[in-house]
C-alpha cells in the first residue's frame, strides 16, 4: 500500500498544494503551525473519512472559503486507486473511490489500511473509556466488515432505546412490550461485539506486550485488560435486572456502550504511576501492536504516520523505535518533526530511501 501523490484545496491552512512521495520514508520538517499534522491528517482523512485531530469537518476547511478537497493517488495491489475526500459547506462530505462515491462511508473502512501515532493518543490515557472503546473499534472494523455492521447497528438500537426511556420519562408511562423489542436486538447485536472484541483482545496482548518489550528493553512488565459487563451476564439479563436503574436515569445504563481496557505498568494504572516516557512508549507500543494486527489480519502493511515522535522520548527510546521501522515489514512510513536536522540523522539509520519536505 503506497501513497503515490497528494493533493490539497482549502484543507486547513493549505490554499493549494501537491506532494509526490517516496515509497518507503516521508519527512515534514519545520516550525509549529506550518501544517505538518495537517499534511498527515489529510492522509489519515483519505483512510477514515475523517480527521483524527478535528471530527468538526466545517473546521477542517481552510478560513474562508467554503470547500475542502483531498486528493490521493495510492498504488495498492499493483493497480492505482484514487480517493477523493471533498466537503461543502452545507453540503454532506462526499468520498469518491476511481470518481465513484461511496454509497456508505463504512464500505470504505478498512481498504486503505493505515495506522497513527501522535501525541493526541495520550487521550487513550487520560480521558474516558470512550476513547479506548474507539481505538478498539478502529483496529476490529479495519479488518471486519460484519463487526463494523454490528456496531452500527447496536448504536443506532442504542439511541432509540434511550431516546425511548426519556419518552417514558416525560409522558409519565411505560410499554415493557416495545423495551422487550430493544432488549432483545441489542442482546443480539452487543453479545457479538463482545466475543469479536474478547477474541481480538486474546490476540492483540501478546502482540502488544512483545511491542512494549522491545521499545523498553524488556525493564517494565505492562498489561491490557478488557473490562466488560458482559463478563457478569448475558446483555438480555442485565438490561433486565437495571430496568428500573435505567428509567430512573433516562439512558441505558449497561452493555458493550461501556466497556472499557485497562493500562496498567506493574500491575497500576499507568495513569497515575507511569512517568512521561513510559507512557509514551506504552502508546507507540500499542499502536505498533495496531499495525501488526492490521497487517496479519490483511496481509497488507498499513501505511504508517508518525506525527511528532520523538517528543518526550530520550535518545534510547527514539534509537529502539528507529531499529523497529528498519525492517521489510514495514511499508511506507510519514514522520513529522520541528527539528530537521534530527529528522535526517535518524532517517539516515534506516536503510531505505526517503524524501524531507520542508514546510
Amino acid at each position: 500500500m503506497i501513497l503515490k501523490t497528494l493533493s490539497l484545496i482549502h484543507y486547513k491552512n493549505f490554499e493549494s498544494q501537491t506532494f509526490s512521495f517516496d515509497s518507503k520514508i516521508n519527512c515534514f520538517v519545520g516550525k509549529n503551525g506550518v501544517g505538518k499534522t495537517n499534511v498527515l491528517d489529510a492522509i489519515y482523512h483519505l483512510s477514515f473519512g475523517k480527521s483524527y485531530f478535528n471530527p468538526v469537518t466545517t473546521q477542517n476547511i481552510k478560513h474562508d472559503e467554503e470547500f475542502f478537497v483531498i486528493d490521493g493517488v495510492f498504488d495498492k495491489d499493483n493497480r492505482e486507486e484514487k480517493i477523493i475526500v471533498s466537503f461543502k459547506k452545507g453540503q454532506k462530505k462526499v468520498i469518491k473511490r476511481n470518481s465513484k462515491a461511496y454509497e456508505k462511508f463504512s464500505d470504505h473502512i478498512g481498504f486503505i489500511p493505515l495506522v497513527i501515532i501522535s501525541p493526541a493518543d495520550r487521550d487513550l490515557i487520560i480521558e474516558g473509556s470512550d476513547t479506548r472503546r474507539k481505538f478498539i473499534d478502529s483496529v476490529i472494523s479495519q479488518s471486519d466488515k460484519n463487526y463494523l455492521a454490528n456496531l452500527i447497528n447496536y448504536n443506532k438500537v442504542l439511541g432509540q432505546r434511550n431516546a425511548l426511556l426519556k419518552y417514558f420519562a416525560l409522558n409519565n408511562t411505560f410499554n415493557a412490550q416495545t423495551i422487550e423489542v430493544y432488549n432483545q436486538q441489542l442482546h443480539t447485536y452487543g453479545s457479538e461485539i463482545f466475543k469479536t472484541r474478547e477474541a481480538f483482545l486474546n490476540a492483540f496482548i501478546p502482540i502488544f506486550k512483545t511491542r512494549y518489550n522491545a521499545i523498553s528493553n524488556q525493564n517494565e512488565v505492562v498489561n491490557l485488560s478488557y473490562k466488560s459487563d458482559l463478563f457478569d451476564a448475558e446483555l438480555e439479563v442485565l438490561l433486565k435486572s437495571n430496568l428500573n436503574k435505567d428509567k430512573a436515569l433516562h439512558y441505558t445504563s449497561v452493555g458493550v456502550h461501556k466497556d472499557d481496557l485497562n493500562f496498567e505498568i506493574e500491575s497500576y494504572p499507568i495513569k497515575k504511576f507511569g512517568s512521561q516516557g513510559q507512557q509514551k512508549s506504552f502508546l507507540i507500543a500499542l499502536k505498533l501492536a495496531q499495525f501488526d494486527f492490521i497487517k496479519q489480519q490483511s496481509g497488507v502493511a498499513p501505511i504508517l504516520l508518525l506525527d511528532d515522535i520523538f517528543d518526550k522520548l530520550d535518545e534510547t527510546r527514539v534509537a529502539q523505535i528507529i531499529q523497529l521501522v528498519d525492517d521489510e515489514h514495514f511499508g511506507q512510513l510519514f514522520i513529522s518533526d520541528t527539528h530537521a536536522d534530527r529528522t535526517e540523522n535518524v532517517v539516515k539509520q534506516i536503510h531505505q530511501s526517503y524524501k524531507i519536505f520542508k514546510l
